[in-house]
């Protein structure tokens, strides 16, 4: 029986190209990596490192085949259920080991092989984005956090909204008048965070059961990998003039994101939006 991709398969253009295969890729090239390091053990009995000491070649063995097993099984399931989307017994402590264990490493593998670091940080937004999807149940709207990036505001705007967002004229000048129409109309909760940090307290503030966030490829990386376990569906702003200026969020891409969180949308993910890996 052949493998059926993910129902909540993403196409890749709303991640700039991002494709999951990348993060496949990269997964069985750090497992490879893993695994030959410890080969060591196996090696470690038919030196002269143990001659002495009769207990070191079985703990030594022992250590390298458990540890090349877990690694071979987190490796499969991680591609499996990545693939497939299918829910798999202890799927979020795996999910756990790819943001803590596996995706620094990868980074790591892909700077050494010289693959571009946003195409890979866009290839985990995705990932993670299906994960996300496939595990997902409905929350309230008071549950629903939207998380904006400072730079989403007009750069020549005299307000500060990082604290009260409220203050907003709604003057059209930037898309946050818009984004606080979204916010009163499915009743969720809004802030703008200048920083990790203060995302960071947000979040303790708010204690939101899910997080739909915007930004670029680095903070909503760092921000995924900070907010673990919460779950967070990143959506990629739009940066006309540059980095961390006057940037742009695709409007109906993030209704549809909280429409969906909210179980209020008749389109099953993936269905009507499959892309390819």
């Amino acid at each position: 029986m052949l493998l059926r991709k993910s129902l909540y398969s993403l196409p890749p253009g709303q991640y700039g190209g991002g494709r999951k295969r990348i993060f496949i890729g990269l997964i069985l090239a750090s497992c490879i990596l893993l695994c030959l390091a410890l080969c060591f053990f196996l090696i470690l009995p038919w030196s002269d490192l143990g001659a002495d000491l009769r207990w070191l070649p079985l703990l030594s063995m022992a250590v390298g085949e458990f540890g090349i097993a877990v690694l071979a099984w987190l490796c499969l399931t991680l591609v499996f259920h990545i693939y497939t989307g299918l829910p798999l017994p202890g799927m979020q402590g795996v999910r756990h080991v790819i943001i803590r264990l596996f995706f620094p490493l990868m980074e790591l593998l892909a700077k050494a092989v010289g693959i571009d670091r946003n195409k890979v940080r866009r290839s985990f937004v995705k990932v993670n984005n299906e994960l996300v999807l496939a595990a997902r149940r409905p929350v309230a709207p008071r549950e629903l956090l939207l998380l904006l990036p400072h730079c989403v505001q007009n750069s020549v705007c005299p307000r500060r909204l990082t604290h009260k967002v409220n203050l907003c004229a709604r003057c059209g000048q930037c898309q946050v008048g818009s984004l606080l129409d979204l916010r009163d109309h499915y009743g969720i909760q809004f802030a703008i965070a200048t920083g990790g940090a203060i995302a960071r307290r947000i979040v303790v503030q708010t204690k939101p059961r899910c997080i739909v966030a915007v930004a670029c490829e680095s903070d909503l990386t760092s921000g995924i990998q900070d907010s673990y376990p919460l779950p967070v569906f990143g959506v990629l702003n739009q940066r006309p003039c540059g980095s961390c200026l006057d940037t742009l969020v695709p409007l109906t891409g993030l209704e549809e994101a909280i429409r969906i969180f909210l179980g209020l949308s008749e389109t099953d993910t993936g269905a009507g939006h499959r892309g390819r890996a």
